[in-house]
């Protein structure tokens, strides 16, 4: 893990902190007092005023709206939200935000957007080197990024997932379950559509690595490259054009939804 990322993460816990408990006393709130507009634990308050535990954007919310803080406590906690973030990732943040549509292909493992938070930490995990502290800001930070699908009008999300993944060990076997029974809720949403590739085809399109494709009201379409390293975010017309090839490519071969959804069924039963 890079220095520059675990500085950020420590000062992304720092920073909200004191501004949280200035707000607070410039408010006359007490700790208790904030608690309970907000309804959640004073001790949770406390810990994250000393900067010991990642806030929540909806503790941020819940924070601001009862000290009138006029919209500042959220816009601390979005800004270091992307601290908390690779830098190399903090690009993406808004292009998701923005886009009326994904589109994702994975060969690996199941996409950030719709993970547990067991799944996610497992995951995170696997960086070498990566301290526990970290780990809590990493996963944290994915969580918070599902709330777009949760929004009022929230973005289409087209998945493609190779059949592998369902049956990829990620963190034991509970994980695995609970896993595979988010994806099945996830295939209920009408704004999400998951589609499984057939682990038996024999394709080569799309096994070097996953990708997301983001269109943007009244902008050009934007991909996020999954690597081993760093990914990368671009909108050159030219690297667009091929993702969206290889994208269309991969889920022409896919299961239909409704025999991807019969698929995920059946690896829910494995994991039970």
């Amino acid at each position: 893990m890079a220095s520059y990322e675990k500085k950020s993460a420590n000062r992304s816990l720092h920073l909200f902190g004191p501004e949280l408990r200035k707000y607070r006393e410039s408010a006359d709130f007490t700790q208790d007092q904030l608690a309970e507009a907000t309804r959640f634990s004073r001790s949770l308050l406390g810990f994250i005023e000393r900067g010991q535990r990642t806030p929540s954007r909806e503790l941020a919310q819940r924070c601001d709206d009862a000290l009138e803080a006029a919209g500042d406590l959220v816009r601390l906690w979005d800004n270091l939200r992307g601290e908390v973030s690779p830098h190399w990732f903090r690009g993406w943040l808004g292009v998701e935000q923005e886009a009326h549509t994904l589109h994702t292909w994975q060969p690996l493992i199941v996409p950030g957007l719709l993970q547990t938070e067991e799944y996610a930490r497992a995951i995170l995990r696997g960086k070498p080197g990566i301290r526990d502290h970290e780990v809590d800001g990493y996963v944290s930070a994915r969580l918070e990024r599902q709330a777009v699908l949760a929004r009022d009008e929230p973005p289409m999300f087209w998945v493609v997932l190779d059949e592998g993944v369902l049956h990829r060990l990620v963190g034991g076997q509970e994980v695995m379950q609970r896993q595979i029974e988010r994806l099945l809720m996830a295939t209920a949403s009408p704004r999400i559509a998951v589609q499984i590739l057939p682990k038996d085809l024999g394709v080569t399109t799309g096994v070097l690595g996953g990708f997301v494709i983001a269109q943007l009201p009244g902008a050009a379409d934007t991909v996020y490259l999954e690597s081993a390293l760093n990914g990368q975010i671009t909108n050159r017309p030219e690297d667009v054009e091929a993702v969206h090839a290889t994208y269309d490519t991969i889920r022409v071969q896919a299961h239909p939804r409704h025999v991807s959804t019969e698929l995920i069924r059946e690896a829910e039963k494995l994991w039970t």
